[in-house]
C-alpha cells in the first residue's frame, strides 16, 4: 500500500473500532446505566436497540448526501457528531438525556460510516480493496473484543460514563487526521439534488418497520409493522422514478448484489444479540461482576479480528462467497449448540461456542463485504457502500429488536435479576433457534449469487 492508503486505512480502522466499542461497550455497562436510572428490561434493551436503531435510518439518506457533498466532509461532520453525542452521555440526567445522546451517536455513526466506506472503494487501489476491507473488519472485531475488558475496567472502577470520557480524544485524532491528512473529496454525484421525500419515506419507513417488529405481540407493534412495509414498497416505486434517487433502487436487478445483500442481512442479523445474551448470561445468571464478564467475552472477538484480515485477503483470490458460505455454516453450529443454554451449561461449552461463531463470523463478514461493492461499477461506490452498511445494520437492529420482542415475551416488564435466570436462558434460546435459521438463509442466498454471477470478476 502506499503512504496515503496506509493514513485512510489507520484513519477508518480507528473510527470502525470506536464505532463498535460504544455499542458493545455500552453492553456491559448496560445493567450500571439501568440501575442508576431505574430502566425496567424492556428500556434496558433499547439502549444498545436505539444506536443501531438511528445508524439503520441514517445510513442510506448519507450515501446521497456523501456522494453530493464530499466523501471527506461527511466523515468530519459525521464524526463532530459522535463526540457530541459521547459529551451528551457523559452529562446525561435522566433516561432520557441519555438515550437522546444514543439518538445522536447514531446519527454521526450513520453518516461517517458511509463517507468513510466510500473513500475506501474509491481510493484504495483495487489490487489492496479486500486486504483494505479486512483490515477495516478486524477493528470492528478488536475493538468488540477490546471493549468488554476496557468498558468492564472502566465501568467497575470509574463508572459507566468514563467509558465516553475515554473514547473522545480518539475521535478527535480521526477528525483532525482527515483534514490536515487526506486530500480530496470524493464527490460522485455533486450536481443531483437531494431525494428529500425519497429520504423521508425511507426513514418512515424503517422506524415503523422496526419498532413495530420490537412489539410485535401487541396490536400496535402488528400495526406499526405494516405501515413500515407500505412506506418502503412506496419507497422503492418512488426512487424507481426518480432522476436522482437517495438509493439506486435499480442496482437491485442485479441478482447477485441482491443476494449478497441478503445473505448479509442474515448473517449479521444472526450474531448481533449474541453479546447481550452472553452479557446477561455471565452476570444475572452466573452472577459475575463487569470485568470478569468482559474477560470471557473477549474469546469471540479476538478470534474475529485474527480470521477477518486474511479471509479479507484470501477473498481477494478466491469467491468471496465460498469463504462466506463456509463462514455461515460455522457459526450456524455455534448457534445450535446455544439453543439449548441452561443455567447448568458448562462454560467450556459456551465457550466452544463462542469461537465457533466467532471463526465463522471472520471468514463470512470481510469476504460478503468485498462481494457487494464489487458487484458494481465503481461510480454506484456511494450507493453500494450505503447498502452494504444500511442491510448490516438493519440486520443488527432486527436482531437487538428479536431480543427486546423474545424477552418482553417471556420476561414481561421484569427487571432483569438472577431470580430470573431461567426465563433469560429460555428467551436466550429460543433468539438463538432463529438466529440459526438465518445463518442458513445466508448459506443459500451466498451460494445462489455466486451461481447466478457466473465468471465473477475480482474487484470489478
Amino acid at each position: 500500500m502506499e503512504n496515503f492508503e496506509r493514513i485512510l486505512v489507520v484513519i477508518s480502522f480507528i473510527t470502525s473500532f470506536f464505532g463498535v466499542f460504544v455499542l458493545n461497550g455500552i453492553i456491559i455497562a448496560v445493567p450500571s446505566i439501568g440501575a442508576e436510572f431505574g430502566m425496567n428490561n424492556v428500556v434496558q434493551n433499547w439502549i444498545p436497540t436505539l444506536f443501531v436503531f438511528v445508524v439503520t435510518m441514517a445510513t442510506l439518506p448519507s450515501g446521497q448526501i456523501s456522494s453530493k457533498f464530499g466523501s471527506k466532509k461527511s466523515y468530519i461532520i459525521g464524526n463532530i457528531l459522535l463526540v457530541l453525542g459521547f459529551f451528551i452521555s457523559c452529562i446525561a440526567f435522566s433516561s432520557e438525556t441519555f438515550l437522546f445522546s444514543r439518538i445522536v451517536q447514531g446519527l454521526g455513526v450513520g453518516l461517517s460510516n458511509v463517507a468513510e466506506m466510500t473513500i475506501l472503494v474509491l481510493a484504495i487501489s483495487k489490487e489492496n480493496r479486500g486486504k483494505a476491507l479486512g483490515i477495516i473488519v478486524a477493528g470492528v472485531y478488536l475493538g468488540t473484543s477490546l471493549s468488554p475488558v476496557i468498558c468492564g475496567f472502566l465501568v467497575q472502577n470509574l463508572g459507566w460514563r468514563s467509558i465516553f470520557y475515554f473514547s473522545i480524544p480518539f475521535m478527535v485524532i480521526c477528525i483532525l487526521l482527515m483534514m490536515f491528512k487526506i486530500e480530496g473529496e470524493w464527490k460522485t454525484s455533486k450536481n443531483d439534488r437531494i431525494d428529500i421525500i425519497g429520504a423521508i419515506l425511507y426513514v418512515c419507513g424503517i422506524f415503523f418497520f422496526i419498532y413495530g417488529f420490537t412489539d410485535l405481540i401487541s396490536f400496535i407493534g402488528k400495526i406499526f409493522v405494516v405501515i413500515g412495509t407500505i412506506l418502503l414498497i412506496l419507497f422503492g416505486v418512488y426512487e424507481l422514478r426518480q432522476m436522482t434517487p437517495v438509493f439506486k433502487v435499480g442496482l437491485l436487478k442485479n441478482k447477485s448484489f441482491s443476494l449478497y445483500n441478503i445473505a448479509g442481512l442474515c448473517g449479521f442479523f444472526s450474531v448481533m444479540a449474541l453479546s447481550t445474551i452472553f452479557n446477561y448470561y455471565f452476570q444475572y445468571v452466573k452472577g459475575w461482576d463487569p470485568q470478569l464478564t468482559g474477560l470471557i467475552l473477549l474469546v469471540s472477538p479476538i478470534i474475529m479480528s485474527i480470521t477477518a484480515p486474511n479471509a479479507g485477503r484470501l477473498s481477494d483470490r478466491i469467491h468471496p462467497q465460498k469463504i462466506a458460505s463456509i463462514g455461515m455454516v460455522i457459526t450456524a453450529v455455534a448457534l445450535l449448540i446455544l439453543v439449548f443454554l441452561d443455567p447448568n451449561t458448562p462454560i467450556y461449552v459456551i465457550v466452544i461456542a463462542m469461537a465457533l461463531q466467532a471463526l465463522g463470523m471472520g471468514l463470512f463478514s470481510s469476504p460478503n463485504m468485498n462481494a457487494i461493492v464489487s458487484a458494481v461499477p465503481q461510480e454506484y461506490a456511494p450507493h453500494a457502500s450505503a447498502a452494504q452498511l444500511t442491510i448490516r445494520a438493519i440486520g443488527q437492529t432486527m436482531s437487538l429488536g428479536l431480543m427486546t420482542l423474545v424477552f418482553s415475551w417471556i420476561m414481561g416488564n421484569l427487571i432483569l435479576a438472577t431470580e430470573h435466570a431461567g426465563m433469560i436462558t429460555q428467551a436466550s434460546g429460543i433468539i438463538c433457534a432463529v438466529c440459526a435459521l438465518a445463518c442458513i438463509i445466508a448459506v443459500v442466498c451466498s451460494l445462489y449469487g455466486m451461481k447466478l454471477e457466473g465468471d465473477f470478476t475480482l474487484n470489478a
